[in-house]
């Protein structure tokens, strides 16, 4: 009995350690009305074979009451319908140059996009986002000065992008308030400049984690905020094959650039979370291992809606999509460094 409630203790005590991880994860408070700001904004969106996600980015930037002075899609050599597509929805499109040696895709595409660029403000996107009504106005609002950042709220809709549950939440803890994210960059070209932009960092495949440590070293603000109602994506909708190669090409690394606190709070929580369902099967005592589960996936539930439109199932069968996160967590582990395939590309993974 002893054992048993030692064991429930240990539980609670990790379980605690989720609300002091996502305590300061919440939608920002925008600040006075920027909407002027508008006028000095270039929009830049690196895309590779993009013709699925980008018209909802462009519809959704035209929908906006706001309107940027500059929408730039920079082609990074697809074979799709992408360039086109951005040319019909009233974008400038400009094809990517060779890729040089010492540049991701991504990276290249942003610093050539950049250099294109007339305003004043920049705003990155990735292409399988898209704003919320009145979205482009808040995230003006909420700019202040460096660099700021909104995780994008993911748009869940196959069964299967539930297993992204527990990356999305870590994405999460590990970046708000005070890192950014790869989906959005929101900056000052002053600040872009001091730094030397994406050129500082043309090989990272996850240059946000790098970005920001260029900017704080730089004693640039950077600053970040969850998305919901602002901005939404929609993470590898073409099935698991892609969501899989997705995460591990860089996650491990990523994990990795998280504040060590941070990181060491997460780790305790997910233990937590996976000695309530052992609890039980473990000592037997299943009133207080159904409790503790029951705890648990209340709290799972309670942050999923933090990160995306996660069904309710996904929180009271939260131990899948964690196992799924640890399965492919390792992966990432065993394959950085290694060469991976990334949107017909071989890329080394970070």
């Amino acid at each position: 009995m002893a054992t048993d409630s030692i064991l429930f203790a240990i539980t609670l005590l990790l379980w605690a350690a989720g609300w002091i991880v996502f305590g300061c994860v919440r939608k920002d408070s925008p600040g006075a009305d920027k909407t002027a700001l508008a006028d000095q904004l270039s929009i830049i969106i690196p895309a590779r074979n993009e013709e699925r996600n980008l018209p909802n980015l462009l519809r959704s930037l035209a929908s906006q009451p706001v309107k940027p002075a500059q929408i730039i899609v920079v082609d990074d050599g697809s074979t799709d319908r992408t360039a086109d597509l951005a040319r019909q929805l009233g974008a400038t499109v400009i094809p990517s140059g060779p890729l040089p040696d010492g540049w991701r895709g991504k990276t290249w595409a942003c610093h050539q996009g950049a250099r294109a660029a007339t305003g004043d403000l920049l705003l990155f996107l990735d292409a399988d986002t898209w704003f919320e009504p009145n979205g482009l106005a808040v995230a003006l609002s909420s700019f202040r000065s460096g660099a700021f950042s909104i995780g994008p709220y993911h748009a869940v809709q196959k069964p299967y992008e539930d297993l992204s549950l527990f990356f999305n939440l870590n994405m999460i803890a590990g970046t708000v308030p005070n890192g950014l994210f790869g989906q959005m960059l929101f900056v000052d070209r002053e600040s872009y400049q001091h730094i030397r932009g994406h050129e500082t960092v043309r090989g990272r495949i996850l240059e946000n984690f790098w970005l920001a440590n260029q900017f704080r070293a730089a004693d640039i603000p950077v600053r970040s905020a969850a998305g919901w109602r602002v901005l939404s994506f929609r993470m590898y909708p073409n099935g698991l094959g892609e969501l899989i190669q997705g995460w591990t090409k860089g996650f491990a690394s990523g994990a990795g650039q998280t504040p060590r606190g941070t990181l060491v709070l997460i780790v305790a929580w997910m233990v937590g979370l996976m000695l309530a369902p052992l609890g039980g099967l473990v000592t037997g005592d299943w009133l207080r291992g159904g409790a503790a589960y029951l705890l648990c996936a209340a709290q799972v539930a309670w942050f999923s809606r933090l990160a995306g439109a996660f069904r309710w199932f996904t929180a009271v069968l939260y131990p899948a999509p964690l196992i799924f996160f640890f399965v492919v967590f390792a992966w990432s582990m065993l394959r950085s460094g290694k060469r991976v395939q990334w949107k017909g590309r071989e890329i080394l993974a970070d």
